[in-house]
């Protein structure tokens, strides 16, 4: 009887072991799936430009920015380099909104970043320190003088979103317009139908822009800048600088100069409004000068 017992429980102990190897195995954990492209948070921008461009503060179809997201660890913001950055130089094609020819990505829902944006995209550059542009010197016709803005915008600290990042670009170049008034000996009607060209003299056409602090410096070699006439205003786009005293502006009427003598300091981000006031009894020219931002003092002489 006990053997019974004993070959009862050993056969249903073998019985219970077998069936929990077969049918009843534990679940083990697995690996979380990645996600997929739909639960990302793409990254997506809006620029805003500044107000120097011919359409104002709009940017044209066809534009092209370069962006670079830098992330933070934890709270500390990272460093803004030539590469390695989360994105690095990324070019975003304006036609009505911004896009890229693929899609980007924020690291995580949870990592912020730091933005930088400059405009025109450059597809190879050696710094983000001191980036490269130059402004034309005949800036006569509207694509020569589009192709003299620089822009650049940042927006720091921004939390993963799949809304629209917002980035202001600024204008980092100074902006001359001047005017021409008739004065002793011209009428507006005999001054419209003269041959008048413009020029602004002593500039420096290079610069080097620092992406991460928006700073701009003057570069390279001196020139003659030919402006854009646009109605009765001539605008043309200029490396920040400051020029000493010479002919800073000569208006040519038929064939006859008339030159402004004067040192002028160009700044950053601003217009700087030159009315010049053409008279042939006094064989020369009365200028007033007064800057986008009141600077509080008289800006104004008089050139022979």
């Amino acid at each position: 009887m006990n053997k019974f017992k004993n070959a009862s429980y050993l056969f249903a102990l073998v019985f219970g072991l077998s069936a929990c190897s077969s049918g009843d195995k534990p679940s083990m954990p697995e690996n979380p799936p990645s996600p997929s492209e739909s639960e990302k948070l793409q990254i997506k921008i809006n620029a805003n430009a500044g107000g120097t461009r011919v359409t104002d503060n709009n940017f044209d179809n066809g534009d092209r920015v370069g962006l670079f997201v830098v992330n933070y660890t934890s709270s500390t913001p990272g460093a803004l380099a030539l590469s390695g950055n989360h994105v690095d130089n990324m070019a975003f094609s304006y036609s009505g909104s911004w896009s890229s020819s693929t899609p980007v990505y924020w690291k995580d829902d949870k990592t912020h970043a730091d933005f930088y944006l400059y405009y025109p995209y450059t597809a190879s550059l050696s710094s983000v320190n001191a980036l490269p542009f130059e402004v034309k010197a005949d800036q006569s016709s509207e694509q020569n003088y589009k192709a003299s803005e620089f822009l650049m915008g940042k927006t720091l600290d921004v939390a993963p979103t799949q809304s629209t990042v917002n980035i202001t670009a600024n204008h980092l170049m100074s902006q001359a317009n001047i005017f021409l008034e008739p004065g002793s000996g011209f009428t507006t009607e005999s001054l419209a139908s003269a041959n008048v060209a413009v020029r602004i003299n002593g500039i420096i056409t290079g610069a080097s822009a620092n992406l991460a602090t928006g700073e701009i410096t003057a570069k390279g070699d001196a020139a003659s800048i030919v402006p854009l006439k646009v109605a009765d205003t001539y605008k043309a786009l200029l490396p920040p600088q400051s020029v000493s005293e010479g002919n800073l502006i000569t208006v040519t009427v038929d064939g006859r100069d008339f030159n402004l003598r004067k040192a002028f300091t160009f700044e950053s981000g601003k217009i700087h409004k030159f009315t010049v006031t053409l008279s042939k009894t006094s064989n020369g020219v009365n200028v007033n000068i007064s800057p986008w931002e009141n600077d509080g003092s008289d800006n104004g002489g008089t050139a022979e």
